[in-house]
């Protein structure tokens, strides 16, 4: 160990000979957060510090794998330092250039009385959080059956998550905010979780790199969270089954007093596996039409409307006037686009993704959309997609066909996981990009497959069709929840707000609850370079606030967080180029907050602001617009309604 690492290297405490290392640690760049490793009592166990203080307990890491369970008598072996960074670009996200250092120790575990490792523990520390996964070196066959990590939380930690009842689901339900020590110990909890220690250090747990691998849960198991693993189908036992050398996902704590960092931390990318795709040319953002959501909506004077030529070419010709680069063709009738004859778009045994129901020429509407310089984009349900996944990709290029929404995968065992993958390389090579519904939180494979666009991986606006409205409250979780794991797609752009006395489900022209200005900013606060124009084109043109929808970009060379207070306000700036866009959402509680406008580069920009009203009781439909010119130096204090937001397009002069 040479000097300069002795400085940085958390290295210390016994050494027990040629028996082991009794306890070791790593730090991250800037020297705030410190992994700690020890052996206790033959069990490998571990801690987390940040600014001096430990955050999380000591917590045992368990695993088991081909026949044995490694949780006491283990050694630590010699470990491995290095400080490298990551450095790459991202075509779609947050943020265009990433260069993150970070710190890295790989650590061998064995058996007493073996020579060799049985696994290692690989720890990679960033200025933002920390990271573990386990490494199984050697040949032959790997079966997982429990990777039963602990996670040490105090009993007056709060924890912020999604609660679900078993590893078959949609990830999509209403979100809850409990002390650990009150949680129930038969829940799963979705990743990510917030947790928020008593002195306001907040720490996220979630997964990246989620290849050939189940995804995890956490458990609440005497007292003590503890990690689980989705299930292979058809029994409750074995959870991998892979060739060695294997590794698992990374296990992932972002880690700040600021909840800021969170949202602007790219350590889920930092930690997926550089691109896989040499030809990116043809990857492009941009927001889409999808009808469903609107009730297939048409004028009176438009004949016959339905899976045909002249719907299609309705919104086709509503895109190309106003810069929208993708028309969705869904269905029509609660009849998918394609032959298939399961019922509610289940698939049926002769369901063909690749014949379009009679009166549908999807060449023509194809065609026709490249002509008007837009892009067509299908809906599949996903098993019927895979069993004929080459001749359909073969045939969606053939068209045209830009890219789809594979739906309803509703799982996250290897096996989803795979097919998951699976879909990805295999559209890329057909130059066609995917939005996974019905599917897991993201993992970081952005990165790896920039055709993944975004995933669903939460309740959102399409429950408006049919139960109770989604509420702001449910919305203003989502930057300190599901979002830190990446791109989200929501149903965005109702633009019929209603006060919630009149809200009433309807299948078609659904209401929204909150402001027409909180629905603006979402496009700025949720992440998506998919993000969707849901409501049907007479709906938009002529009304107040569609123009920002229009001039806003689908992806962001930086993001910043000037002002948040969990669960009840957000302010995310995103910039584009030489202009900034900003979204503030609020829940139902009326506030002011001033936001410092210290993320502007130099120069004076012309802010063009989109506000509520302030009769949002009776018209929450009513909005605001006023231009201002403002810079860095400035400081904007902003008045949200209950339920409200702000929306502001600045523009470098």
């Amino acid at each position: 160990m040479n000097s300069k690492s002795s400085c940085w290297i958390l290295f210390y405490l016994l050494c027990l000979g040629s028996k082991g290392f009794a306890s070791l640690g790593i730090s991250s760049p800037d020297g705030r957060t410190r992994f700690l490793i020890s052996v206790e009592a033959g069990r490998i166990a571990y801690s987390i510090r940040f600014k001096d203080r430990t955050i999380l307990k000591s917590g045992n890491l368990s695993i088991s794998f081909n026949g044995k369970a490694y949780e006491s008598g283990l050694l630590i072996g010699h470990p491995q330092f290095r400080e490298a960074q990551e450095k790459y670009n991202l075509i779609l996200g947050k943020t265009s250039s990433v260069n993150d250092p970070y710190r890295e120790v790989r650590v061998p575990i064995q058996t007493k009385g073996k020579k060799q490792e049985d696994f290692v523990l690989v720890v990679r520390a960033f200025n933002d959080g920390v990271a573990f996964r386990y490494e199984f070196p050697g040949s032959g066959e790997l079966v997982l059956t429990d990777e039963n990590n602990s996670f040490n939380f105090p009993d007056s930690t709060l924890i912020r998550g999604l609660f679900l009842p078993g590893y078959h689901n949609s990830h999509e339900g209403p979100y809850h905010t409990v002390l650990t020590g009150d949680l129930r110990p038969d829940t799963l909890v979705d990743l990510p979780a917030l947790f928020e220690t008593p002195k306001h250090v907040f720490i996220a747990i979630t997964e990246a790199n989620l290849l050939d691998y189940a995804g995890m849960y956490l458990v609440k198991e005497n007292g003590i969270l503890r990690s689980k693993l989705s299930p292979l189908p058809g029994q409750t036992e074995v959870k991998v089954r892979a060739s060695l050398p294997h590794h698992s996902p990374w296990r992932v704590f972002l880690i700040s007093d600021r909840i800021g960092t969170l949202i602007e931390s790219n350590l889920i990318t930092d930690l997926a596996e550089p691109c896989r795709i040499r030809d990116l040319s043809w990857i492009k953002a941009g927001k889409t039409t999808f009808p469903w959501w609107n009730g297939n909506i048409v004028p009176d004077t438009l004949n016959a409307p339905g899976n045909n030529f002249v719907t299609n070419k309705y919104y086709i010709d509503f895109c190309a006037r106003n810069g929208i680069a993708f028309h969705s063709v869904v269905e029509y009738g609660l009849h998918e686009w394609y032959s298939n004859d399961g019922a509610g778009f289940v698939p049926g045994p002769h369901a063909d993704v690749t014949r379009p129901v009679p009166g549908l020429d999807m060449q023509k509407v194809c065609d026709y959309a490249k002509s008007k310089g837009v892009g067509i984009r299908v809906w599949v349900y996903w098993s019927a997609l895979y069993r004929q996944i080459d001749s359909a990709f073969a045939q969606f290029e053939k068209w045209g066909i830009r890219g789809m929404m594979v739906d309803f995968m509703d799982r996250d065992d290897q096996q989803m996981v795979n097919i998951q993958t699976e879909i990805l390389e295999k559209a890329a090579a057909h130059h066609l990009h995917i939005q996974f519904h019905g599917a897991y939180k993201p993992t970081g494979l952005s990165r790896t497959y920039p055709n993944e666009f975004t995933r669903e991986g939460t309740r959102n606006y399409e429950v408006n069709k049919w139960g109770p409205g989604l509420s702001p409250d449910h919305d203003i979780y989502m930057p300190f929840t599901r979002l830190l794991a990446g791109s989200t797609d929501y149903h965005l752009g109702g633009f019929r707000a209603v006060p919630d006395s009149l809200y009433q489900a309807q299948y078609s022209r659904p209401l929204m609850l909150g402001t027409r200005c909180h629905m603006l900013a979402m496009y700025v606060v949720l992440e998506n370079c998919l993000s969707m124009v849901c409501d049907y084109p007479a709906a938009y043109e002529g009304q107040p606030g569609f123009e920002f929808i229009r001039e806003l970009p689908e992806s962001w060379d930086e993001t910043k967080v000037p002002s948040a207070l969990v669960e009840q306000y957000v302010a995310i700036a995103r910039r584009r180029g030489r202009d900034w866009y900003l979204g503030a959402i609020n829940n139902h509680q009326k506030r002011t907050v001033r936001i410092p406008l210290n993320f502007l580069g130099e120069g004076s920009y012309r802010a063009l602001i989109f506000r509520d009203a302030g009769d949002d009781a009776t018209d929450p439909d009513h909005l605001l617009k006023e231009t201002r010119k403002l810079d860095s130096k400035d400081e904007l204090s902003i008045e949200l309604a209950s339920g409200g937001g702000t929306a502001i397009q600045f523009i470098r002069e």
